[in-house]
């Protein structure tokens, strides 16, 4: 298992991380978010949407009401938002498991609101830090998650170098 802490100062910072994320997915990945409201949940999902090429005119929200959102990108992002369920079994009237693992990249918003814990290779915890700042921990669950780290990790860095981000 591998953490790595990192933070952001503003929206288009915590975006570009997860733009590192999205570029760097493979199918089949879980990545969960957690955080309290107002943390960043939805603008870094903009970015894991934009990375996986998702068209950047499209609209990426939070499926708050709809539950899930299915975005089009070089892989399909399966956007769940937990926020409004209490019990797994709630999941699996949405066809969670239908999705999870699946030929895209799922990613969940609230996933601490579970009972029980989701399966995952990359949990996300995301605090405020400061009115604009956000501090990250990401932390891998599995193999395929200990690699996407890696690679947002080594993204981010060459990121920051060449942008003093």
């Amino acid at each position: 298992m591998q953490h790595w802490s990192v933070a952001t100062c503003s929206e288009e910072e915590t975006r570009a991380l997860g733009r590192c994320l999205g570029a760097a997915a493979s199918a089949g990945l879980i990545v969960l978010l957690n955080g309290p409201l107002g943390a960043g949940k939805t603008c870094f999902a903009q970015g894991v949407a934009y990375g996986l090429g998702v068209d950047e005119q499209t609209a990426v929200t939070s499926p708050t009401y709809a539950l899930m959102n299915i975005h089009q990108g070089r892989l399909p992002l399966y956007h769940f938002d937990l926020y409004r369920l209490s019990r797994v079994d709630d999941l699996e009237d949405l066809g969670y498991d239908e999705y999870a693992e699946g030929q895209g990249l799922t990613l969940v918003e609230w996933a601490d609101r579970m009972g029980e814990p989701l399966a995952s290779s990359l949990v996300v915890s995301i605090g405020r830090c400061g009115e604009n700042g956000r501090q990250f921990e990401l932390t891998s669950a599995d193999l395929q998650g200990e690699r996407l780290l890696s690679a947002v990790k080594s993204a981010w860095q060459a990121i920051s170098a060449t942008k003093n981000l």
